[in-house]
């Protein structure tokens, strides 16, 4: 749906930014999708800012216009966060790549938004640091701070949520403001940092970043192991969690995916549930670790065991891991893929994904999964017929009832993807009353509603009659 002002708005900012505003076909698709399964109409025009004071001004345009706006990194994310369901202009950081300042000895940089994880890793190398939030993909690191990023790294050095410092935003209106500080710790007033976390464009534009570094470990080791149920691996990872070993990542891919890399990879599937286990040590050594988390696994009916020593091999397990999606293409040629998100205590899990089970079979779906099990983090694929509307419909009433369990055992409707398009009508029941603080202060900070409009928060979002529960 074009927005009526989206044209006054273009020639202005082209007018302001020359060569910074593209209106073709190509690109403005480009800017109208993310890897998630939600579609809508392409925005109607594209503005890409060279510097964030650029950006702002630009903001300040649409905001006098009452033109929507629609905050893009690299379009990773899997809710649709990036859709311009409202028309209005697509504001790109992709031209925000400074890394501004790395701090070796306070362990932290500044960064623009527009960098990606693995640039600044890059910049980080002969430092001794590292930034290891890890969402899989690629992602710009201000995208990463507007969906609350996490990944597989997550159990031992936090989410963006942790690793967040600082941000510049660019308000509605124009305003660029600067929230906390280089401190470790403050209490001197409101933590505007962390509400902008995982806020999805709704309250303003991130354009800098101020993030908290790490040292790279002393010494890693990764285990990999096939289990037989997922309570058994699941079992495996609590008790090691209780021996407070230094689990780094612990990842899960079930059987069915595991039938999806054996026929992307060849290698031998076995109908058995995949486990990867990294651990990372500051210091000392990690030998004894590495002894207890096997013995842990044996003892909770783990087979095949695998230690990789050498770079070559450590790098192919993660690449597998990290290939989930292509291996899930090999299971149903074809298909489109609806992911889920949901974050549960980790003693839930056993009884949940048993549920599950049931529930995919009983509807006749498809859906592999994955997931961080050290966090509860819990990823199914639910692949789909893109001609077939009633496997389509039998699906989103799956990750529905899916979030739904997660509410129903104190867990959450998204760990780390945020909500977009695809959770809203979720966020009555997840949150309660506190929707309605959520509400005020979206009012508060975006009066005239231009900012990301149509994410997050349900139409009729106050009306509590609008969620039921599937059967």
């Amino acid at each position: 749906m074009r927005h009526p002002t989206s044209d006054d708005c273009l020639r202005q900012l082209m007018t302001r930014f020359p060569g910074c505003v593209h209106l073709g076909q190509s690109m403005r698709e480009i800017h109208g999708r993310d890897e998630g399964s939600a579609t809508a109409p392409p925005p109607d025009g594209v503005f890409v800012p060279l510097s964030a004071k650029d950006l702002a001004s630009g903001l300040a345009v649409c905001h006098d216009l009452g033109t929507p706006v629609v905050p893009y990194g690299i379009g990773s994310g899997q809710e649709g966060g990036v859709l311009a369901v409202d028309g209005g202009v697509s504001i790109s950081t992709a031209a925000l790549k400074q890394i501004l300042d790395i701090d070796a000895d306070a362990m932290d940089c500044h960064v623009e938004a527009g960098v990606s994880r693995l640039e600044l890793n890059a910049a980080l190398r002969g430092t001794g640091l590292t930034f290891p939030v890890d969402p899989g993909a690629d992602a710009s690191l201000g995208g990463m701070a507007a969906t609350g990023a996490s990944g597989t790294m997550a159990p031992l050095y936090g989410s963006m949520l942790e690793n967040t410092l600082g941000l510049e935003v660019a308000l509605a209106d124009g305003r660029l403001i600067s929230t906390g500080t280089r401190a470790r710790k403050s209490s001197a007033g409101y933590h505007l940092t962390k509400l902008f976390i995982a806020s999805e464009g709704t309250l303003g534009v991130i354009t800098k970043l101020r993030l908290r570094l790490h040292p790279l470990p002393v010494e890693t080791r990764t285990l990999t192991c096939s289990f037989r149920t997922l309570p058994d691996a699941i079992d495996a990872v609590s008790q090691a969690i209780y021996h407070g070993l230094p689990i780094a990542r612990a990842e899960l891919m079930d059987k069915v995916l595991m039938c999806g890399v054996a026929q992307m990879t060849g290698r031998k599937d076995r109908g058995l549930h995949w486990m990867g286990f990294e651990l990372h040590a500051k210091g000392g050594d990690l030998r004894q670790a590495g002894e207890i988390l096997a013995e842990l696994c044996v003892d909770n009916g783990g087979g095949d065991l695998h230690h990789p020593q050498t770079t070559e091999e450590i790098c192919a397990v993660w690449s597998v891991r990290h290939n989930a999606a292509e291996a899930e293409r090999h299971l149903k040629p074809g298909a489109d893929a609806i992911v889920t998100d949901i974050s549960v205590p980790p003693s839930k899990i056993p009884a949940l994904t048993e549920a599950a089970g049931q529930k995919l079979e009983a509807q006749g779906l498809l859906a592999p999964l994955c997931g961080h099990l050290a966090d509860g983090n819990l990823h199914y694929v639910i692949l789909v017929d893109p001609l077939d509307l009633g496997e389509r419909n039998r699906a989103m009433r799956f990750k529905s009832w899916l979030s739904e369990q997660a509410l129903a055992v104190g867990g959450t409707i998204s760990g780390e993807h945020g909500i977009g398009v695809g959770k809203r009508e979720l966020m009555r029941p997840a949150h309660g009353d506190a929707l309605d603080i959520m509400t005020t202060i979206k009012q508060a900070l975006d009066p005239k509603g231009i900012l990301n409009p149509g994410k997050i928060f349900s139409d009729t979002d106050t009306d509590e009659t609008r969620w039921r529960p599937l059967e």
